[in-house]
C-alpha cells in the first residue's frame, strides 16, 4: 500500500481524499501547504504540514505525493508544485477512478487523475500531470501532454495531440486530427475545427480567439473564459 501525501487542504482536495480513500490501494497520511497558507494543522483528520518541513516529516524515500487540480494561470501553478516536489526527490501516484473506461494500452505518466465515467479510447498517451475530469472521452490515438486539464464532459476525438499546459472547458469538443497548442485555453461548449493558436482563448461556439493571451487569465478552473 504506497503511503501518500496530498498536495493542498481545500474541497476540492477533500473530495479527492475520499476518492482515495475507497477507491484506490492508496493510503492518504497526511496533506502539505506552502507555509504562508497554512491555517490549520489538521484537515481530514490528518496532519497539515508546511510544504517547506516536509521531507523531515514525510522523507520522500517512503511516501509519495499527488498534487491535485489547479488550473491557475492555465495549469501552472499545478505544474509548479509539482515540479518543486519532484526536485526534492517524491514520487507521484496517479489515480485512476474504477468507474472510468480505459484500455490495456493507456500510456500514462505520474501525477494523473482521471475521474469517474471517463472513457479512454486504444492507443491514448497521457503525459505527466494531467488531470481529466468525469464524463470526459478520449479518443483513440490522442496525445494529452503535460500540465493539462480536461474539464467535465470535454470530447477530445481521435487523433488528435493537445499540447502542454492546456485548458480545455466543459462539455466542449475538439475534432478529429487537431492540434491544440501550448498553454490554449477552450472555453466551455467550444467546438475546435482546426489547428489552434499558442495562448489562445477561444469561446463558444463558433470559437473566436479573444485579444488577450493565456498568461493573463486568473483561476479559469470555475468560471472559465467570459
Amino acid at each position: 500500500m504506497e503511503k501518500v501525501v496530498i498536495f493542498g487542504a481545500s474541497s476540492g482536495t477533500r473530495v479527492l481524499y475520499s476518492l482515495l480513500a475507497q477507491d484506490s490501494p492508496c493510503r492518504v497520511v497526511g496533506f502539505t501547504v506552502d507555509q504562508k497558507y497554512l491555517k490549520e494543522r489538521e484537515f481530514c483528520g490528518l496532519p497539515v504540514v508546511p510544504f517547506e518541513e516536509v521531507e523531515s516529516i514525510y522523507p520522500p524515500t517512503e511516501y509519495k505525493m499527488l498534487v491535485p487540480n489547479l488550473a491557475i494561470r492555465v495549469n501552472k501553478v499545478r505544474a509548479e508544485k509539482y515540479l518543486r516536489a519532484k526536485a526534492r526527490g517524491y514520487r507521484f501516484i496517479s489515480y485512476v477512478s474504477s468507474r472510468a473506461t480505459t484500455c490495456s494500452d493507456l500510456v500514462m505518466g505520474e501525477n494523473c487523475y482521471i475521474s469517474d465515467f471517463v472513457v479512454c479510447r486504444p492507443s491514448v498517451n497521457i503525459g505527466n500531470n494531467v488531470m481529466v475530469m468525469s464524463g470526459a472521452f478520449l479518443g483513440s490515438e490522442c496525445v494529452i501532454k503535460d500540465h493539462c486539464y480536461i474539464a467535465g464532459r470535454a470530447t477530445v476525438l481521435g487523433q488528435n495531440t493537445i499540447e502542454s499546459y492546456c485548458f480545455i472547458g466543459a462539455n466542449s469538443t475538439v475534432l478529429e486530427g487537431v492540434t491544440v497548442a501550448s498553454e490554449c485555453v477552450i472555453g466551455a461548449g467550444g467546438v475546435i475545427h482546426a489547428d489552434t493558436k499558442e495562448k489562445g482563448v477561444y469561446r463558444v461556439n463558433p470559437p473566436s480567439l479573444l485579444p488577450l493571451p493565456s498568461d493573463k487569465l486568473g483561476n479559469i478552473l470555475f468560471r472559465g473564459p467570459r
